[in-house]
């Protein structure tokens, strides 16, 4: 490695330790951190790899990530650029594609996969801005960007772009709130008292039930008579 990169390493990790002691209620020593957490060991790993990728070690580069995805769970291509304290939440599931740039201070749950959609040319993946929550499960798929301080909801599949100070919720995605205040659209259903198909189905199979058996005793008294 050139002279200083070790120090510049060493003080990311540090960084990315505290990011974690910050956000991660569950944490209780740096050294739990850094020798038993998933995510902090699969960052480390991609640093080393994307170091092997830009200086043209890219089959070297693609067998640390692959190791490092065997070993926590957490796929991050080497060609990824992320930026500073990314704090990666429980990490199983996690995929991070080839072209995806991510930010400062984003936080990433388990689940969570930044791809691509198989349709596009040269960049392929998402842009995360700094400072973005990505809840579990969530699925960001294609070129665009998801603005600074956005939150993506657990489950949501994004397809398009996230303003900054937004939410978006759903599948597909749509943006729900902008800078705390609520989006009104034309269609919004309300999401707290719309009926539940299921339950509505089966009011109306037990009336039908209702039904024929009062057709039943009918039919029945008429023979006795």
């Amino acid at each position: 490695m050139l002279p200083g990169k070790e120090s510049i390493m060493f003080d990311r990790t540090r960084e990315s330790i505290r990011a974690y002691k910050a956000r991660d209620p569950a944490a209780r020593s740096w050294l739990e951190i850094y020798w038993i957490y998933p995510g902090p060991r699969a960052e480390r790993a991609y640093r080393r790899a994307h170091y092997l990728w830009t200086h043209g070690h890219r089959f070297l580069a693609r067998a640390i990530s692959e190791h490092a995805k065997r070993r926590t769970g957490i796929e991050i291509h080497p060609g990824a650029t992320i930026g500073r304290r990314l704090v990666i939440d429980h990490g199983s599931g996690i995929v991070i594609g080839e072209t995806t740039e991510i930010g400062d201070d984003v936080l990433i749950y388990q689940g969570v996969t930044l791809g691509g959609t198989g349709k596009d040319h040269g960049k392929r993946h998402p842009t995360i801005g700094n400072n973005v929550l990505i809840g579990a499960g969530a699925k960001i798929l294609g070129p665009f960007t998801v603005g600074d301080n956005a939150r993506v909801a657990a489950g949501a599949v994004v397809l398009s772009e996230v303003p900054p100070d937004s939410t978006a919720v759903g599948v597909p995605a749509r943006v729900v709130r902008i800078a705390g205040e609520r989006v009104n659209y034309a269609d919004d259903v309300d999401q707290v008292s719309v009926t539940d198909p299921v339950k509505a189905e089966l009011c109306a199979l037990r009336a039908r039930v209702g039904q024929l058996e009062q057709k039943l005793k009918e039919d029945n008294e008429n023979v006795s008579l």
